[in-house]
């Protein structure tokens, strides 16, 4: 009979994905979470794995062989409790992954605070596109592959790597459990401000990282302050810049104003030219980024270069979700005062002079937005903007009215159906609405769509 293996916090994108991981080896799985709800539960129940909602001892019967533990868990959770007071076996997710899935593989991974979904779905597409097979875990879902995870039938695999801590019991980031043979470091910023208390922690997270990567490896490195110190702590892998400048290993130059045709020049001075369905510079970037590492796994940049022309792109990241009424309601994660600004800005340059407006409809809602680490760069971040509609979550520790007072664009709401009444009534043809969150926003997205389209329908 199948090792049992349960999973408490299954319906996270990480661990849903360990939980597919799993299965697809051969493990009977079953999970708990404190909420079961799609995209993942339809995805680990179409795979077999029993859920269940709520966290309780009563989830541990029958005895499982072995209990994976979410990040996202703490001592005083009853489940958690009933694991140690029972003396099960358990492991962190990730050091799960780097034991059963990694080990002697080739391991190419996605590190940054921004972009990491993105780069590791288009690097997983393009090695796929050039007939390479590769396994991959994402935290999201990759709209060419439909799933967040598959082993693979090569030696390759694609890991977004995370620097949020491992378990309660281990407090390294997760990136750590991987070692990876390629590793892509994007960007460095501040984030994570309820692990973190300042970006120093953060380097030395990375500076354990890079100590990871052999010495035949290779590192692919955004042009980041940040990143050039951890590197001054030591290094001892080969390395190759990217980023929008003729000096960088490899470069990328916007051929059209919002990024639809771009080109990518090599090391060795080989230029391609891509056009494709995604906009902004940022994604400029993590398309360089993901040919390189591609590059080192042995695909040719015009395989690459072809593979980003069919890349569809990540669900929430800058999805487009409908248009009722003649208006666009796209949905994306940003969670982060640079990536919220990127994305404006993206969006600013393909409408260029279209008469619609643009809005941004915005939730703080991660641990360092809650705590007020970004509240000052908040407002300047979404300056492309016509309008602002900010959603003011409960426990916000500090008021977003402050942030707001002297600029008439922007209003602030702290009850979904009121928000959603204001957006309605401002919103026209051609204009669009982007909504931005690293949560659910109570909805809004669907909200929206009926909203706008019954709005039509009885004008």
């Amino acid at each position: 009979m199948a090792q049992h293996i349960h999973i408490v916090g299954i319906c996270g994108t990480f661990m849903g994905g360990v939980a597919l991981l799993a299965r697809q080896l051969g493990y009977q799985v079953s999970g708990s979470d404190a909420n079961v709800y799609p995209p993942m539960s339809q995805q680990l129940a179409d795979a077999g794995i029993v859920l269940t909602e709520g966290f309780s001892a009563e989830n541990l019967q029958p005895r499982p062989d072995l209990v994976v533990m979410g990040n996202a868990l703490s001592r005083g959770n009853p489940e958690v409790e009933a694991v140690l007071d029972l003396g099960l076996p358990y492991v962190s997710g990730p050091q799960w992954l780097g034991e059963n899935v990694l080990a002697g593989r080739w391991v190419i991974a996605v590190s940054g605070t921004h972009g990491k979904t993105t780069t590791t779905s288009m690097l997983a597409w393009i090695l796929e596109c050039a007939g390479m097979e590769p396994g991959f875990l994402v935290g999201g879902v990759p709209g060419n592959f439909g799933q967040s995870a598959r082993l693979g039938q090569s030696d390759f695999f694609v890991v977004e790597a995370d620097e949020y801590d491992t378990a309660f019991f281990d407090k390294r980031s997760k990136f750590v459990h991987y070692k990876p043979r390629t590793l892509v470091m994007a960007n460095l910023e501040y984030d994570h401000a309820d692990i973190f208390p300042d970006l120093a922690a953060i380097e030395t997270q990375f500076h354990h990282l890079i100590r990871c990567v052999p010495s035949q490896g290779l590192i692919i490195h955004g042009d980041v302050p940040a990143i050039e110190r951890v590197f001054s702590k030591g290094v001892w892998t080969p390395r190759q810049s990217f980023g929008n400048q003729a000096s960088n290993s490899w470069s990328v130059r916007a051929l059209s104003a919002a990024g639809e045709q771009f080109e990518v020049s090599s090391p060795a001075g080989a230029v391609e030219v891509i056009n494709w369905s995604l906009i902004g510079a940022h994604n400029l970037l993590n398309a360089c980024a993901a040919i390189a590492a591609a590059h080192h796994a042995g695909v040719p940049l015009d395989i690459a270069a072809r593979a980003l022309e069919g890349f569809t792109g990540v669900k929430r990241r800058l999805e487009l979700r409908g248009t009722p009424a003649g208006i666009a309601v796209y949905d994306d994660f940003a969670h982060h005062p640079t990536a919220i600004a990127l994305t404006l800005q993206a969006m600013r340059q393909r409408l260029g002079k279209k008469s619609g407006r643009l809005f941004a409809v915005v939730e703080p809602r991660s641990a360092t937005m809650r705590d007020g680490h970004h509240q000052a760069a908040l407002a300047a971040a979404t300056a492309e903007a016509d309008a602002v509609f900010w959603y003011e979550p409960p426990g916000l520790s500090w008021s977003l009215k402050d942030l707001v007072a002297d600029r008439a664009e922007h209003s602030v709401w702290r009850r979904i159906d009121g928000l959603i009444d204001a957006i309605a009534g401002a919103a026209q043809s051609g204009d669009v609405l982007v909504v931005m969150s690293n949560g659910g926003f109570g909805g809004i997205h669907e909200k929206l769509l009926q909203r706008l389209g019954a709005t039509a329908a009885t004008g």
